[in-house]
């Protein structure tokens, strides 16, 4: 199974908790058993169109890297006050803020199981399958450093490398990277990690460094 590497950054440990508002997270999935998510391109597509619809409204997406067998986001959860102003959120403008927390916490976790649900139904009718497509519990892994959103953008990006898919970051077609060197109008949040790289320049010199890791898989 594809996991987190031992000794990679200063993380918490892996969780199955909710995804806390205010917070960057790695988030990551993996197919069940030895199938793949994404079999024909019109799958990656697919993907990132439905995640656009079921979580874009909940946070922001500022890296992805869709493999065949799993994928990786970089995503920061929207704060309270932004989520309050969301219309699936106006009759709950009473609550406490301790309750309305918790409130946001369940329907974020749920965008996600709404996802993976959507996009495996899709998958299961198209290539007459049944049963679960992903692992039950995906892993998210919080970060809590302007340093480790580097480094953590770098491994998502070069994750298609590290497996053998291709020679060269920009080469894979299912990943931000490309997105980082145009000016492109893309719902990718990717100002404020060029803003955290300090420029295009120094995020494209950083990426060319060899990456952060040992082989030694959970």
């Amino acid at each position: 199974m594809y996991g987190f590497p031992k000794g990679f950054l200063t993380f918490e440990k892996l969780k199955t908790t909710v995804l806390i508002p205010g917070n960057y997270y790695h988030v990551f999935n993996h197919a069940n058993g030895t199938e793949n998510l994404f079999t024909e391109p019109k799958n990656y597509f697919f993907f990132l169109e439905k995640t656009s619809l079921y979580i874009l409204p909940f946070v922001k997406l500022h890296a992805y890297c869709l493999l065949p067998n799993h994928f990786h986001f970089l995503v920061y959860v929207k704060d309270l006050e932004e989520l309050k102003i969301l219309s699936i959120f106006r009759n709950y403008q009473n609550l406490s803020e301790e309750n309305f927390q918790m409130l946001v916490e369940k329907k974020v976790s749920k965008s996600f199981s709404n996802l993976f649900s959507c996009y495996s139904q899709s998958f299961n009718k198209i290539y007459g399958r049944k049963g679960s497509l992903f692992i039950p519990n995906m892993k998210q892994i919080s970060i809590n450093t302007t340093n480790d959103i580097c480094k953590i953008v770098h491994y998502i990006h070069s994750n298609p490398v590290h497996h053998g898919f291709v020679k060269r970051i920009e080469d894979w077609k299912f990943s931000s990277y490309k997105t980082y060197l145009s000016d492109s109008d893309i719902k990718l949040a990717r100002n404020e990690i060029i803003e955290i790289f300090g420029s295009r320049k120094y995020l494209i010199e950083y990426h060319q460094q060899p990456i952060e890791l040992k082989l030694n898989w959970d």
